[in-house]
């Protein structure tokens, strides 16, 4: 039986492979930390633990979502000629709003963080997004960059944060009390007993953060290599040939 589909059908499908095509971008194949190598500067300064990590992207996938919708709105009132400018007032807005917040609710966070909740203005993804995704596309297609962009970089400081707090303390999500209170010391877990005073330093330092990024790149390229091999293997294969029915 043929089965018709409408303009409709072919629209929502075509709507549904750009949106899987953003979110893949900004997580996976476009990977601000990884891929593109933007706003290394709170990489390799905050992600000495996951939740240090894992926190600042999270305030940075607020601001990228939020910032990338509020330029997608306004793009049209925008000129051309000042339209940078503009994108850093509105990112400057969004950061001092989220800077507020988190000094008002998460204080002991905050002060973790310090400065690099403000360096959010300055963070090449977020002005980058604004520039060349945001600038040129709808409102909820540009949030979604925005949030997918940012995710990708809190998976990457969230790993990167594993890594360095593992190898450098033993532990993993220390600091858990910034964010839960006095309930989250019972989510730290000491890999290495606390007793031992366990510490690799390079591990906790710069050069250890260097490390540990040339690690992530490296395994996400191996990967996608080996993906794009299998790829190629899978259509070199000869098609099957059905067999022939045996004589009756």
């Amino acid at each position: 039986m043929l089965t018709n589909s409408s303009p409709a059908d072919g629209s929502a499908n075509a709507d549904k492979a750009r949106w899987r095509k953003i979110a893949a971008d900004g997580l996976w194949k476009q990977n601000p930390g990884v891929v593109q190598l933007l706003g290394l500067c709170p990489v390799l300064a905050i992600s000495s633990t996951v939740v240090n990590g894992v926190s600042l992207g999270l305030a940075t996938a607020l601001v990228t979502a939020l910032s990338g919708a509020t330029v997608a709105a306004l793009r049209h009132f925008i000129p051309n000629e000042i339209r940078n400018p503009v994108f850093i007032m509105i990112i400057a807005a969004l950061v001092t709003c989220v800077d507020m917040a988190t000094n008002a609710y998460l204080h002991g966070l905050y002060g973790v963080l310090g400065i690099f909740i403000p360096l959010i203005t300055t963070n090449c993804i977020v002005l980058a997004r604004a520039e060349a995704f945001a600038s040129k596309n709808p409102v909820r297609e540009s949030a979604l960059d925005g949030l997918a962009m940012g995710l990708g970089l809190t998976l990457v400081l969230a790993v990167l944060g594993a890594l360095r707090e593992l190898i450098g303390r033993g532990t993993l999500f220390s600091g858990a009390e910034l964010v839960f209170g006095d309930a989250g010391r019972a989510l730290t877990i000491h890999v290495v007993p606390a007793e031992l005073n366990y510490q690799f330093l390079i591990a906790l330092l710069p050069p250890g953060a260097f490390l540990g990024l040339g690690f992530l790149i490296a395994a996400k390229n191996a990967f996608d290599a080996k993906s794009k091999h299998r790829a190629l293997l899978r259509l070199a294969e000869p098609p099957a040939h059905p067999k022939p029915e045996a004589a009756r």
